[in-house]
């Protein structure tokens, strides 16, 4: 995936999310003994702090380690979590406001890091561009600024396909510039029934 680097600062609501993925579907042990491998001097993240950029390299090399698992691996599964966890319910309505159907959702992600900016003001997510080759066929292009994002992209472009219903073949490609750049071929629309969503968030 080439290095870590993701600029010179990363926002905290971005390490507490790999935190709670990790906490979720690890344990919070295997949390604690990774933070204390990348020698943090802490064990929680603040969502609306900022953080250096090699805070956040060394946590994610150090949970790669932790858990026996690829950094390309880690960050899909970080991307599938975000999208279908009970705890992360707000990111999935935010994305399903997209439109009704998965190319509906697909052209929206061009809008996705100003409509996150209008959620968290300092949040800045790099840009999206999508390209549509045919009805079935489209090039999701992430432009640089966060090392491994297109990788967390793939994660919820799958669990979005599940959650509309659609069946997707998804492939990860380098790009010049150090872009990122995912291919998505749509086999079938309707290939399954998609998770129930409604407008209006209920009531609690």
């Amino acid at each position: 995936m080439g290095d870590w680097n993701t600029g010179p600062e990363m926002h905290g609501l971005i390490n507490k999310a790999i935190q709670s993925f990790v906490c979720s579907s690890y344990g919070r042990n295997r949390w604690h003994r990774a933070a204390e491998k990348a020698q943090l001097g802490f064990v929680e993240f603040e969502a609306m702090l900022v953080y250096d950029d090699t805070v956040s390299e060394r946590i994610l090399r150090a949970l790669c380690h932790e858990l026996g698992r690829p950094p390309e691996e880690l960050l899909e599964d970080l991307g599938t979590y975000l999208v279908s966890h009970p705890d992360t319910e707000a990111l999935r309505r935010l994305l399903r406001f997209g439109g009704v159907s998965y190319v509906e959702f697909l052209h929206s992600l061009d809008d996705l890091p100003d409509r996150a900016r209008l959620a968290v003001s300092d949040l800045v997510l790099p840009a999206l561009e999508l390209h549509e080759h045919s009805q079935t066929r489209f090039t999701l292009t992430c432009a640089p600024g966060l090392a491994g994002f297109g990788y967390v992209m793939m994660g919820i472009l799958r669990a979005m396909a599940d959650d509309y219903g659609a069946l997707v073949m998804l492939e990860h490609l380098e790009a010049p510039g150090k872009c990122e750049r995912i291919t998505v071929t749509l086999v079938e629309s309707a290939f399954a029934e998609g998770r129930r969503f409604e407008l209006g968030a209920r009531a609690s």
